[in-house]
């Protein structure tokens, strides 16, 4: 089993049993857990910890799993997480609306925890690939330097797949990126219900609308701590955040490190090329 000891994973599960003997088993694993006991603690710690994967139960009594999807789904910080069900019933039904909604993937209940680590292991290596690829596809267009101070040198082409049925959607996210739009936001501009085109975005790309919003900011975000002196502060309000403090915690969720210390590092890097 691969060893992902810097994973963190977010277990909700209203039942104490089983939460704790997957809590057990992923951390005898290696991984960092967390675990929550209903769907609104649950989202509570999603945003708070932003964990690189979810694994929820559908039927909990105060929020089922689909509301949970709904919430991580809508939110920013959350959107791009992925997720998996944990579910007693595989009703097509079921399947379909957890899918609709952006679940990356079912686990059908009972099932043991080597299934879990198995599911998790192959969801966190697609997703590896997936910021390969992405980060493979924009690499260069990153690496140029910045033309006009205030635009990022990212263009649609270097950030989004050429996918002429997408063309509409990614066209909107390029012109309003930077004022704090949705996935509700996107669905109206181009006429289609949220819950469908975040399964056909997610189908076509791997990816969900939320997930393209969030990398478009961070491309930007990118130029912006390569090319100008602005504080986080005020880099955060240029690309549609409400604090400082939500951009700062999605930053780190996708480079690693907050933007701060990215930028120093950066900085650090271009002296050194110079010198030598």
């Amino acid at each position: 089993m691969m060893q992902e000891s810097s994973k963190k994973i977010l277990i909700i599960e209203d039942d104490a049993v089983t939460r704790h003997i997957f809590l057990d088993g992923l951390q005898s694993e290696g991984f960092e857990t967390i675990d929550a006991e209903n769907g609104s603690i649950g989202i509570q710690k999603a945003q708070e910890h932003l964990p690189d994967l979810v694994i929820c139960d559908i039927m909990m009594p105060d929020m089922d799993g689909f509301g949970v999807l709904a919430a991580l789904r809508q939110d920013p910080v959350t959107a791009i997480v992925p997720f998996i069900f944990l579910t007693g019933s595989d009703s097509k039904a079921s399947l379909r609306k957890g899918m609709e909604l952006g679940a990356d993937d079912y686990i059908t209940k009972p099932c043991t925890v080597h299934q879990l680590l198995k599911a998790i292991t192959a969801r966190l290596e697609k997703q590896a690939k997936l910021m390969q690829y992405w980060y493979a596809a924009c690499y260069e267009k990153l690496a140029q330097p910045v033309a006009v101070a205030h635009s990022s040198p990212q263009t649609p082409a270097s950030i989004f797949p050429s996918v002429p049925q997408l063309k509409e959607v990614f066209e909107y996210i390029e012109a309003n990126f930077d004022r704090g739009i949705t996935l509700c936001d996107v669905a109206e501009a181009v006429g289609y219900s949220s819950a469908y085109l975040t399964n056909r975005v997610a189908k076509i790309t791997g990816e969900t609308v939320n997930g393209w919003i969030v990398k478009r900011r961070m491309a930007a975000a990118r130029s912006l701590l390569q090319e100008t002196d602005q504080t986080i502060e005020q880099i955060a309000s240029a690309l549609g955040y409400q604090n400082a403090c939500h951009f700062s915690r999605q930053f780190r969720q996708h480079h690693g490190t907050p933007p701060q210390s990215w930028r120093k590092e950066y900085q650090l890097s271009r002296r050194q090329k110079v010198e030598a």
